[in-house]
């Protein structure tokens, strides 16, 4: 930024206050170069104490609690494909009998039976392949906490990089508006503006510390909210992220939403529900074949030697015919659930892409108004500082402008700043509904973009 001082006819008549203006010109280009260097430098330092996203989304998966606890319901659920699966224990008894006598050591003979049910009708089988759907949905409803957690995750992050940000660019503020207090009572001091200025430039800057503070609160939640879903104590120091590339992507609807119906966990979850119901329905159905029990029964005399002298064999079938309404109801709960889950599955479906549709337009709209403030407003907003930083170093224009002008300016940079963590935010969220991660390599149209 160039400063230009005017040498205007007020100066040459009165000789006497040039060299306070000369003064005064030199202060309040010294105060706004420095200004803009200092926001040349409102980047997050790579220093060793930096907060990178990988890191973060490691401790998540590493350590969150639900998570764990998703996992742990989902092993638990495959150890129940081989136990039904597995066929029923095999029975072995002793028949004990006492002829002619009433005491218990003693008895004629005894016989010995074993027997074992052999599963024709295929039960076992299709419990098993009711268990193994039903341990996919919790695979499943473990994948959908993982994208959860992450998006929740990266939102924090990036809001906590906005904080950082928000926050230097309050500090940046504050020491321009005590230079411009300083500035105010030279001039106020010199007779060229009245004290109302200095009050003025006074003001402005509690406001700043006002604003100091909703900002320091940000922060400590967005700080808490990511120690909590790493399982850290809330209180405990985290580093500060990193600048975060602004990248656009110009996924089509319809594509996204063909991602969300294929990969959306909840989705995926519905589908091997409704899988679970068919093979119990099925199993329902065959609830109606009787499984055989084979039967090997041996006698064993006393007093005749101790072997076994005489063995039999025998089939047994449970009747299943006489409760017909039983198994009738068993066959209508099962077909029940199973139009329940298809009903769930059509709800999901439509949902999701209403969900969908939803979250594109509002990462579209932050991006248009990151790329609005970011071409437009930021600059216009800058042009007018300067303009009004040279009329009140030539005494031709207010205080009143020039703060006016530097709180617009201020409010554009926190607002674009703001706009961008929305989008970047959104992006995690839609991440989350489509159950993939969005990134360049998917789509060729996708391009980075360049800070101020």
């Amino acid at each position: 930024m160039k400063l230009v001082l005017l040498a205007t006819p007020q100066h040459r008549t009165q000789p006497a206050l040039f060299p306070i203006a000369c003064f005064l010109a030199a202060f309040l280009a010294a105060t706004f170069a420095g200004l803009h260097a200092a926001e040349a430098q409102a980047q997050p330092a790579q220093g060793t104490n930096e907060l990178s996203i990988q890191w973060v989304v490691l401790e998540v998966l590493s350590n969150n609690p639900s998570l764990k606890a998703a996992r742990a319901n989902w092993e638990a659920l495959k150890s129940r494909i081989p136990q039904a699966r597995a066929w029923e224990d095999p029975r072995l008894g002793v028949d004990v009998e006492r002829s002619g006598t009433t005491r218990f050591a003693t008895f004629t003979d005894a016989e010995w039976m074993v027997g074992q049910e052999v599963p024709v009708s295929g039960k076992n089988r299709w419990r098993g392949r009711a268990a193994a759907a039903e341990a996919e949905a919790a695979q499943a409803d473990l994948h959908r906490r993982e994208l959860e957690l992450l998006a929740r995750a990266r939102g924090a992050y990036y809001r906590l990089a906005n904080a950082h940000l928000q926050l230097e660019f309050n500090r940046t503020n504050e020491a321009l508006l005590h230079r411009y207090v300083d500035a105010s009572r030279l001039k106020y001091e010199s007779g060229a503006r009245s004290q109302a200025d200095v009050f003025m430039a006074q003001a402005e800057a509690a406001r700043i510390l006002e604003a100091r503070r909703d900002i320091e609160r940000r922060l400590i939640e967005e700080q808490s909210l990511l120690n909590v879903l790493m399982n850290r104590s809330p209180q405990a120091p985290l580093g500060r992220p990193p600048e975060v590339a602004m990248r656009h992507f110009d996924f089509p609807l319809e594509r996204l939403q063909a991602m969300a119906l294929e990969h959306r966990p909840e989705i995926v979850s519905a589908r091997k529900k409704i899988e679970a119901a068919k093979a119990r329905r099925t199993l329902a159905k065959r609830a109606w074949i009787p499984d055989p029990e084979l039967r090997v029964e041996a006698r064993q005399f006393n007093g005749a030697g101790g072997g076994i002298q005489e063995y039999d064999t025998g089939v047994f079938l449970s009747v299943p015919w006489i409760n017909r309404g039983k198994y009738k109801a068993a066959i209508a709960e099962a077909e029940k659930m199973q139009e329940t889950g298809e009903r769930q599955l059509e709800a999901l479906q439509a949902e999701t892409l209403g969900m969908v549709r939803t979250q594109i337009e509002k990462a579209e709209v932050s991006h248009h108004h990151y790329t609005l403030f970011h071409d437009r407003l930021l600059p216009l907003a800058r042009q007018a500082v300067q303009a009004s930083e040279i009329a009140y170093t030539n005494d031709r224009g207010t205080l009143l402008e020039l703060i006016s002008a530097q709180r617009v300016a201020r409010d554009t940079e926190s607002a674009l700043q703001d706009h961008r963590a929305d989008y970047l935010s959104a992006i995690a969220d839609l991440e989350a509904m489509v159950g993939e991660p969005i990134s360049s390599s998917q789509n060729p149209e996708s391009r980075p973009r360049k800070e101020p």
